[in-house]
C-alpha cells in the first residue's frame, strides 16, 4: 500500500520459481535488483565520441529472516547436483508492485542463479538472518 504517493517496500511481493517448483524462503526483508550494464565511448575520426551500450543483465541481493529449512536445504540439493553432475538449471523472480495509482506492475526476471552470499549468524536471544545474490540474464516485464 503506497504512502503519501510513495511507493514503499511492502508494495512488493516476489514469486521464486526453481525447476522442481515454487521456493518459500520465509520472511523476505529486503529485495534490491540492478541493472548490469556495459559502457563503451567510440571516438571517431571525426574527433566526436559517441557511447554505446551494451546490457549485460540483472544482479542484486535478497535479505531474509530465517523461518524454516527452506533456503539451506535448496542450496544443499544445488550443491548435491552440482557434484553429482546434475543440471540444477534456473529460476525466475517475478516481482509484483502495487503502484500509487492502484495499477499494478510486474517484472520477470529469467534465468537466474542464486548464491547463499550468508547463512546467517546463530545466536542466542537473536534471528537467523540470511542473504543471497542472484545474476539473471534478463527483466522482462510482464
Amino acid at each position: 500500500m503506497p504512502q503519501n504517493g510513495f511507493n514503499v517496500g511492502r508494495d512488493v511481493s516476489l514469486d521464486i520459481i526453481s525447476p522442481n517448483g515454487p521456493l518459500d524462503f520465509g520472511l523476505i526483508t529486503n529485495f534490491h535488483p540492478k541493472q548490469e550494464v556495459v559502457e563503451k565511448m567510440i571516438k571517431g575520426i571525426d574527433g566526436i565520441s559517441r557511447p554505446v551500450r551494451f546490457y549485460n543483465g540483472w544482479t542484486g541481493t535478497i535479505d531474509l529472516e530465517r523461518r524454516g529449512s527452506d533456503v539451506d536445504t535448496y542450496f544443499a540439493l544445488s550443491e548435491q547436483n552440482y557434484y553429482d553432475g546434475v543440471d540444477d538449471g534456473s529460476c525466475t523472480i517475478t516481482e509484483t508492485i502495487v503502484d500509487p495509482d492502484g495499477s499494478v506492475a510486474q517484472f520477470r526476471y529469467v534465468g537466474v542463479v542464486l548464491k547463499y552470499d550468508d547463512a546467517g549468524a546463530r545466536a542466542g536471544d537473536n534471528t537467523i538472518q540470511q542473504k543471497l545474490s542472484f545474476m539473471a540474464s534478463r527483466r522482462i516485464k510482464v
